[in-house]
């Protein structure tokens, strides 16, 4: 089972139907022994990063999480803002990120007598560290997907980029490491490239 992790940030509802459309059986929820019971975890989000912190803590989920992740090593997918907050910090708030990934959160800024809007919004190409495997095995190329941002990853270790897009610069839009997978971009709304991405989740994503 799939469990999506429900802490008031939005877009749950767009998760659960991508994992039903891969034939996923999946439940939303903020109940710990729910999480705990999953096989693997989806934690999305869409909004503040302080405010998705100040949730975790508030409905109890921020240990519970840790227990899982980083003691018991469950699989799990961060999604956009989901994706944010496994990070150390971030420049849009001045609450601490979960600290799964040596990475913080920066936000967009133009190069140098170029305008750049913000936020970011739109399909965007995403560029693999390692084509043809792993969590981008079977997707069409070349992979675009839908971008909603105004901040965006920067990893303090190398090793963690998964994958990059342009954006005025070059910036990374998916991290990971062992069972942690993040992604800037939103699957959920990418059609036939974030339905692969998703069933490559369920059916045999355990490690980066």
């Amino acid at each position: 089972m799939i469990a999506v992790v429900d802490y008031n940030t939005g877009n749950v509802g767009s998760v659960l139907n991508m994992l039903k459309k891969v034939g996923a059986k999946a439940v939303i929820s903020r109940d710990p022994d729910v999480l705990r019971a999953a096989d693997k975890l989806i934690l999305p989000g869409v909004g503040a990063f302080d405010e998705a912190l100040a949730n975790l803590h508030r409905f109890g989920l921020y240990d519970v999480l840790n227990e899982l992740v980083i003691e018991m090593h469950r699989p799990i997918l961060g999604i956009c803002l989901g994706a944010q907050i496994m990070a150390r910090s971030s420049d849009e708030g001045v609450r601490p990120g979960l600290g799964w990934l040596n990475a913080r959160i920066v936000r967009f800024q133009a190069p140098e007598q170029q305008v750049l809007r913000v936020p970011h919004m739109g399909w965007n190409r995403v560029q693999p560290e390692a084509v043809g495997g792993g969590i981008f095995m079977g997707v069409p190329q070349p992979m675009r997907f839908y971008f909603v941002h105004s901040y965006h990853m920067v990893v303090d270790e190398p090793s963690l980029e998964l994958a990059s897009s342009d954006y005025g610069s070059r910036f990374t839009s998916a991290m990971g490491r062992g069972n942690i997978l993040s992604m800037q971009f939103h699957p959920e709304k990418s059609h036939k490239y974030g339905i692969q991405v998703f069933r490559n989740f369920v059916e045999s994503f355990e490690s980066c």
